[in-house]
């Protein structure tokens, strides 16, 4: 009877064992085709082209509202046209990250205000872990937001890298900045030509 409670209790422990380990492999084990999909699935749903957006400026579209993370004194100084300044920094060298409360009643507030629209966050660069950090800290309190597909510093001061060629002498990033507390308002473009393909490929 030993003999048996003993043989039964160690099947029970491997078949445990092996049971959890054929779930993490069906779980975790994707093939490339599935990772690929889902790294183009993850970077359609979370990145905006700023290519896009600029154009959408042109045109007045209203169906987003862009989030510039850096200080307030640095969105004071100079910040794309029609963003708002929810501030991820206290100063320019100093994080503000443990301001949880404070950054997610300011979006809770903002996705109030504009229902139906997407929240797109930019900070200071293409790598720059700050729009990441701010997204991750809102998604944990059931809050979603894009991300531009650039910083401020690409935006300002590297035009020509991702306009399009024959945009770089028809535009003018000054066009796009803006000082002072408030957003600012884009100037309409009459001249604006629209995206070659539409729909979700567009821009």
């Amino acid at each position: 009877m030993e003999s048996t409670l003993k043989t039964a209790a160690v099947a029970a422990i491997f078949g445990t064992l092996f049971g959890t380990i054929a779930s993490f492999s069906f779980l975790y084990v994707q093939s490339d085709d599935a990772r690929i999909g889902d790294f183009y699935s993850t970077e359609n749903a979370v990145h905006v082209s700023p290519h896009s957006i600029r154009k959408a400026m042109d045109k007045g579209a209203a169906d987003f509202i862009l989030v510039d993370l850096r200080s307030a004194e640095e969105y004071e100084r100079e910040h794309i046209i029609g963003a708002v300044s929810i501030p991820a920094y206290k100063d320019p060298d100093t994080s503000a990250y443990g301001d949880v409360e404070r950054i997610t009643n300011s979006f809770v507030a903002l996705k109030n205000a504009n229902s139906g629209k997407d929240i797109i966050v930019y900070c200071y660069s293409t790598p720059c872990m700050t729009g990441r950090k701010v997204g991750l800290m809102l998604m944990q309190k059931g809050i979603y937001v894009k991300h531009l597909g650039i910083g401020w510093n690409e935006w300002r001061y590297f035009w020509e890298t991702w306009n399009h060629e024959h945009e770089w002498n028809i535009t003018d990033v000054k066009d796009y900045i803006s000082s002072g507390t408030e957003p600012g308002t884009p100037k309409l473009k009459a001249n604006s030509t629209s995206c070659p393909i539409g729909g979700e490929f567009g821009c």
